[in-house]
């Protein structure tokens, strides 16, 4: 059975006792939309928690997700059951309110409490009548998003991050009335965590996620979560290479170019976020010299200030190790196809990279975002990429095979399976990598010497070998 099929029954049940189910939220907004959605959330009115819990447990496996909310599960379906209720700021932060269940409510009431007129919507499961109190469907046909009520609304400063998030995945238009709530909305009590889950949604889900930060500067809420982001507003750029205007303007042409790649990268979110991140630097060195902007070593001055907005938001190490490291590398791909690099320096390159294939296309995005437009640099890289993989590929040399070739393990084994790497990367092959890799560690290790020393990191087999 499926999660509809279950929202059925379980209104079948709940109308045979004078009650009645509703698909609530997201669900009914993307059903009008024609968007997919499989998050499917219901309502329940006009049965008590004891008579929903006896419904759920004649249809499967009752999960008391909370109890005292009112909120369900049933074990075996991804469907979230509740009942309606009430919530009262009762505190601070975005987690301190009091929550009361009321099954026998209204519809009115029960919509009342959601966040903007296109989530207020409810849908009868049985009949598929609409109940729309608040203009929803309007505001859907219009493309407007529009918040219910001021004083609900200002109670979960959350709700500023998932204005500018709707406004970029729908590509809706945010009213001026709730645009100026917005601006007097406190956004300190929240956690990193919340800002980078409706920020995640906005760089994945969108086609331009730029929108979601014009959005959030409209709404003057760039200062506590964005400030490294907020330094790049009116900040100038070299005219000769950007005539769009301020570094604000480009790196939010850049990630909507990475928008566009997204689906082919290796790392989507850390992609975005290094889009997001990779101009940071121009902050702290932008200088003009002889009439002329320069922002030099922006690729590296920029480290501290990405790395210290991503520790706001998120402890994840892999994601972090990717965003600094594509920062640090975004201008030289570009560099070294202009300069129409030899293979050994393109193989180090990206040999360096997390995933070297994302910084191509990042690469690609920065040159993509801004005007002029360039992008005469992807064929040359991504012929060198391949040719990467290529020599990646081929067998190699490691550390068993000096062993083989007579060289025991010493402290000086990691120096020569370094130096075998260099000569891989110069596309040697692994027999003339191995032989070279002998006779430089014969030089490094003074054999001789470290013979009449007692200290032997050679065996007759690499005398043999040399």
């Amino acid at each position: 059975m499926t999660d509809t099929e279950i929202a059925k029954l379980i209104a079948q049940k709940t109308a045979e006792l004078g009650g009645a189910v509703y698909f609530v939220g997201g669900f009914v907004r993307d059903r009008i939309l024609m968007r997919e959605n499989k998050d499917i959330d219901i309502e329940i009115h006009g049965i008590t928690p004891t008579q929903l819990e006896d419904i759920l447990d004649s249809v499967g496996e009752c999960i008391q997700i909370g109890k005292s909310f009112g909120i369900y599960g049933l074990k075996g379906y991804s469907i979230d059951i509740a009942l309606p209720r009430t919530e009262r700021l009762i505190g601070t932060g975005h987690k301190d309110f009091e929550i009361t269940a009321d099954p026998f409510m209204g519809t009115y009431e029960a919509a009342r409490r959601r966040d903007f007129t296109i989530n207020a919507l409810m849908e009868n499961v049985l009949t598929g009548e609409i109940i729309d109190h608040f203009g929803g469907q309007a505001d859907l046909q219009q493309g407007v998003l529009r918040h219910i009520d001021d004083a609900t609304f200002a109670e979960d400063p959350l709700r500023v991050l998932r204005t500018a998030q709707f406004a970029a995945r729908f590509d809706f238009t945010i009213t001026a009335e709730t645009v100026a709530l917005c601006r007097d909305i406190d956004l300190s009590t929240l956690s990193g965590e919340r800002i980078m889950l409706e920020m995640e949604k906005a760089l994945l889900k969108s086609d331009r996620p730029s929108v979601f930060f014009e959005q959030m500067k409209r709404m003057n809420q760039l200062d506590f979560w964005f400030p490294e982001l907020k330094a790049l507003i009116g900040l100038p750029q070299n005219q000769e290479h950007h005539r769009e205007g301020d570094t604000w303007t480009h790196t939010m042409m850049v990630l909507d170019e990475a928008a566009k790649r997204m689906g082919i990268v290796k790392y989507s979110l850390g992609f975005m976020l290094s889009a997001l991140c990779h101009d940071f630097g121009k902050a702290v060195c932008t200088t003009e010299i002889n009439g002329v902007i320069h922002s030099y070593s922006h690729e590296t001055e920029g480290l501290p200030l990405a790395e210290q907005f991503l520790a706001r938001i998120t402890t994840e190490t892999k994601l972090i190790k990717y965003v600094l490291n594509m920062t640090e590398l975004h201008m030289t791909p570009n560099i070294m196809a202009g300069a129409r690099s030899k293979l050994k320096s393109t193989n180090r390159l990206f040999d360096s990279a997390v995933e070297p294939f994302d910084l191509i296309q990042l690469s690609i995005c920065d040159s993509l975002g801004k005007i002029p437009q360039r992008n005469d640099s992807e064929e040359f890289l991504m012929q060198r990429y391949r040719k990467f993989q290529e020599i990646m590929a081929r067998p190699y040399v490691m550390g068993r095979d000096l062993i083989e070739a007579g060289l025991k393990p010493c402290e000086q084994f990691s120096e020569i399976l370094a130096y075998a790497h260099k000569l891989r990367l110069a596309g040697c092959d692994k027999d003339n990598t191995l032989r070279q890799c002998i006779a430089y560690a014969k030089k490094v290790l003074k054999m001789k010497s470290d013979k009449e020393k007692g200290g032997l990191c050679f065996g007759t087999e690499a005398d043999k070998k040399i």
